[in-house]
């Protein structure tokens, strides 16, 4: 709380001195600053880091080399003549599969308008002596959709929950990969250079992070590269390649370096998981069973415009009966296991919490409307922190069983409790100037910004 640009220089500031502490130390350093960003420089704010000055173009910091993690911006075009990967194959057919659906049951509607009343009558007197048969159609057509749900059902990496996975991993990472091109394309003239102070936080952290549960096969198999783009979104992302997006908005929305610790762990356990694909696989699969409501909603309804309201409302039925419900639990999901990271690399866990309440604070504070959690891909900010919350005690467990140093120092959620009590104490003293007396049984609360 205070003045924005005293705040985002103090960040910038902490981030110069961050990069002057030995990788091996940050970590296990941090519980000693009390929430600032600079653990153990030994050097002053205001002094330039000639670390940062000796840094080589192309290769990453030498205290660095332990992760050699190799640093690639150049693009790879596709073969002229290679296939297109299977999940883009479906996403240009999707839209032709819904138009011959609405093509199919309007001519079905025309047929039957265009019959005399006596064939409609026949058809009719035959559905109600073949019943059972075409309940026995329908009944197989749903046996295999069903055998088809379970047959492709596989084991989440490290939480072993069960999930829908229609399109392979090899096919994922070829679109990742056209992704990761459009991508960098987008901001191809906003990225930060390698030298940069930021960047280097970041590489830092990622480093950390993959180094530290390196014991987990999906994360050792990635090879984790880094992109800070130099926008004001707070906002990161991991495509399922390794490519590390990290927005600058981000670093300057974070307290400390343990915040961000945990918000890139998320990122990276949505790619440990595979929940892009699995995301997709559902989408995909839904998507196909779709295709039988709606052709018998343009078959059933009397005319066009009933029928695109119906299509409507199925598909808005769909999207926040199905889609965004496990959309949700795939972010809550990606907590847990970005909690678990985090905590295998000795990073306190409790302050990812506070991140959420900041974020709801800040939303609050800039009048931002709050949309029900239900419209939402992604769980309310106030949810997402009780959830981290009843997490916490278990990472600390994992935290305690990796032989991290003990945390010490006042706990980052009372701190910021005790922030947002003084400034509703503040708030409530400027709406009641008037007033003169001061309860002197309560302590004027003081405590700086983590």
């Amino acid at each position: 709380t205070g003045n924005c640009d005293s705040h985002r220089n103090f960040i910038g500031k902490g981030l110069r001195c961050l990069l002057n502490v030995p990788n091996t130390e940050v970590y296990r350093n941090a519980h000693r600053s009390s929430g600032r960003f600079c653990f153990q420089s030994s050097q002053p704010l205001g002094e330039k880091i000639p670390s940062l000055q000796l840094s080589c173009v192309g290769q990453p910091p030498c205290c660095f080399s332990a992760w050699n993690i190799q640093i690639t911006r150049s693009f790879h075009t596709s073969p002229s003549l290679q296939a297109a990967p299977v999940p883009l194959f479906w996403i240009i057919v999707k839209p032709a599969q819904k138009l011959f659906a609405i093509i199919l049951g309007r001519s079905i509607r025309k047929w039957w308008k265009a019959l005399p009343p006596n064939k409609r009558e026949l058809f009719k007197e035959s559905a109600r002596k073949n019943k059972w048969k075409i309940l026995l159609g329908v009944s197989g057509l749903g046996v295999v959709f069903v055998m088809f749900y379970f047959t492709h059902l596989e084991e989440t990496p490290i939480t072993g929950r069960a999930r829908l996975l229609v399109f392979g991993k090899e096919h994922f990472r070829e679109l990742s990969q056209m992704e990761y091109e459009m991508w960098m394309e987008e901001f191809k003239s906003q990225m930060l250079p390698e030298t940069d102070p930021r960047y280097q936080v970041v590489e830092r952290v990622v480093g950390h992070l993959s180094e530290s549960n390196k014991d987990i096969p999906q994360v050792s198999a990635l090879q984790w590269v880094i992109h800070v783009v130099d926008e004001p979104g707070v906002n990161a992302f991991v495509l399922p390649n390794g490519q590390v997006f990290v927005f600058t908005g981000l670093l300057d929305a974070v307290s400390d370096i343990h915040q961000l610790s945990f918000i890139l762990g998320h990122e990276i356990a949505h790619a440990v998981l595979e929940h892009a694909a699995e995301k997709a696989s559902l989408v995909h699969f839904l998507d196909f069973v779709s295709l039988i409501f709606l052709t018998m909603i343009w078959a059933i309804c009397p005319r066009d415009s009933l029928a695109v309201v119906g299509q409507w409302i199925q598909s808005k039925l769909q999207e926040f009966m199905f889609d965004r419900p496990y959309s949700r639990t795939l972010e809550a999901e990606a907590d847990k296991v970005g909690l678990q990271l985090a905590a295998k690399a000795c990073v306190d866990v409790r302050a990812s919490s506070v991140f959420w309440q900041q974020m709801e604070l800040a939303e609050s504070v800039q009048g931002q409307p709050r949309l029900p959690e239900w419209l939402s891909t992604h769980p309310s900010h106030g949810n997402r922190a009780e959830h981290l919350d009843r997490l916490i005690p278990q990472a600390l467990k994992i935290r305690e069983s990796c032989n991290c140093p003990s945390l010490s120092g006042p706990d980052p959620r009372l701190i910021f409790r005790l922030n947002m009590q003084h400034l509703l104490e503040s708030s409530k003293a400027r709406e009641t100037p008037n007033s003169t007396k001061q309860d002197l049984s309560k302590p004027k609360l003081d405590f700086p910004h983590t």
